[in-house]
């Protein structure tokens, strides 16, 4: 099947002009839609702002992504294309794509190619942002660095909020599928149909395509993992804290529709004709304020024949290899606390109050015996219950019917002290930046542990675009290290090689090997598994 793709795709690509030495000469590539160029960046060939499908408005909000356009001529693909429809909501984001627009199924590939015949591993990545922000033009994101690598990169966008995730009867009717919602999840299916279709094209090869993705991008790996429209389309996958197995299991679509019905009510929406004539930003802003509901990832009966859960225990998900895990502050201790002081007595009774009949099995997993070990302890549970559990689920059930091995890692890093804050520490402390009050001021990090999304640039290989923060030599080097996991692992779906410590992949028995990603990296065995059963203890959906 693969090797006739490949076949389809040569005949479709009629010529290919990547980079030369000349730096002057604009990248080329036809596609199966037309005549692509890009820039040229120092022999990294980039191609922005490519439709996968067509703009997803008018009679096309709220349906499956079609088929993108052909097009005449040279198309100019040298700037992003606009952002899904979002509210700025994360103030960590920081896009090079020119303001939102309902019109925004794009995508970004970066290649150090130079003829189409080189089939390099290809990385398809999905941004975060709890499925109501993000976009595949943040510097973050960016494939160059993966490029350097020899990997043709891309980044997608996909619809978010209630353009990608809005389940409603009349919708579910008019489906050819008998299906709606999962609009976002179809468009990253997409996405990685297009890139079958055309990677060749770019150098790549369509039979070793890794999907990656972190926070809501990583509960999309999970998801395209388990829709049988994608299982088959991808040779790894990489999850950077998250998946659909956690307690927050998806909703069934009976029970979304209901949803989509009330927000609909609250506009005075009538019919689907009234709600595909409000004005994209006009229910955008109804969709995001307070207490306007939901829109969930749906058991559509389509992208998702069943729930995930139940694809996975049946072993019905992509047998590809998994590398996942998450960070050390995915939670913050004041999730269970609140402003109370983090002492042995205030946690207990915390959990108490939160678990009831169950406290004493969850003080058991998260067991703290003294004042000074509760900041710790109630971190640990504030992530694993966040993020944690259900990246952890995903490992334990793609290692038991997966077929394949399964990495997984814990990334302890703190971010440095921000470039702002430490200037403010030399003023206040009234000294010079010479080398002692440097080294002194670094010591003072803004987190105790890796905070959620903490772990991206340095995955990448992407810490000289954020500018925010003072990055010491330590953090390059755990850059390097950890990019160069990525790195085999996309191209061989083994993230060990040469001059690395090495990781062990996790078996069905006996203990599991964790990837302590950190100063010093190494192996060690899971050391909170009771915790994790804990919370498989809470599971309505088993």
């Amino acid at each position: 099947m693969k090797k006739l793709a490949f076949l389809t795709i040569t005949l479709l690509v009629s010529s290919l002009l990547l980079a030369q030495s000349n730096n002057d000469v604009a990248p080329r590539v036809k596609t199966g839609n037309g005549l692509l160029e890009g820039v040229n960046s120092s022999g990294i060939s980039i191609f922005k702002g490519v439709p996968f499908a067509k703009p997803p408005v008018g009679e096309l909000r709220w349906r499956e992504p079609q088929a993108p356009a052909n097009w005449q001529g040279v198309r100019k693909a040298d700037k992003f294309g606009p952002r899904a429809m979002q509210l700025p909501l994360y103030s960590d984001m920081m896009f090079r794509s020119e303001g939102v627009n309902e019109d925004c199924l794009y995508l970004n590939v970066w290649t150090p190619a130079k003829t189409f015949s080189e089939r390099l591993p290809v990385l398809v990545y999905f941004f975060g942002g709890g499925f109501r922000a993000g976009d595949g033009s943040e510097y973050r994101y960016d494939g160059e660095s993966m490029a350097r690598k020899g990997i043709v990169a891309v980044t997608v966008n996909y619809r978010l909020s209630v353009f990608g995730f809005f389940a409603h009867p009349e919708l579910t009717k008019e489906s050819a599928h008998h299906a709606s919602g999962n609009y976002g999840l179809l468009d990253q299916s997409a996405a990685l149909h297009w890139v079958q279709q055309n990677i060749a094209a770019f150098g790549g090869d369509p039979a070793k395509v890794t999907i990656a993705g972190e926070s809501a991008g990583s509960f999309s790996v999970s998801a395209q993992m388990a829709s049988p429209l994608s299982r088959n389309l991808i040779a790894g996958a990489i999850g950077e804290s998250g998946s659909l197995l956690g307690l927050n299991a998806p909703t069934p679509l009976a029970d979304a529709e209901k949803l989509g019905v009330q927000f609909a009510e609250s506009l005075g929406a009538k019919s689907l004709a009234d709600l595909r004539a409000i004005p994209a930003q006009q229910l955008l802003e109804a969709a995001e304020k307070p207490g306007a509901g939901r829109f969930p990832v749906t058991v559509d009966g389509y992208f998702f024949p069943k729930s995930p859960l139940q694809i996975y225990t049946a072993g019905e998900q992509a047998h590809v290899p998994l590398l996942a895990g998450w960070n050390s502050e995915e939670g913050n201790y004041r999730s269970i606390l609140g402003q109370d002081a983090p002492t042995l007595a205030n946690y207990t009774q915390a959990m108490q109050k939160r678990y009831g009949d169950q406290s004493a099995a969850a003080l058991k997993g998260y067991n703290a015996s003294s004042d000074a070990e509760v900041e710790a302890i109630a971190t640990k549970w504030a992530s694993d219950q966040f993020i944690g559990y259900g990246t952890w689920k995903w490992c334990e059930l793609q290692t038991k019917t997966g077929g394949k091995p399964v990495y997984r890692y814990f990334y302890a890093r703190p971010r440095p002290i921000t470039k702002l804050a430490k200037a403010k520490l030399l003023i206040e402390a009234g000294v010079s930046a010479g080398k002692d009050s440097i080294i002194a001021a670094n010591r003072v990090a803004a987190n105790h542990g890796a905070s959620h999304s903490a772990e991206i640039e340095y995955a990448l290989g992407n810490l000289p675009t954020n500018h925010v923060y003072d990055w010491q030599s330590e953090d390059f080097t755990i850059s390097a290290v950890m990019q160069a996991y990525f790195a085999n692992f996309i191209k061989t779906g083994n993230p060990n090689g040469t001059g690395l410590p090495l990781w062990p992949a996790a078996s069905g028995s006996g203990p599991v090997g964790v990837m302590n990603i950190d100063v010093h990296t190494r192996a060690e065995p899971e050391k909170n598994r009771q915790g994790y059963l804990f919370f498989e203890t809470l599971r309505k959906d088993k």
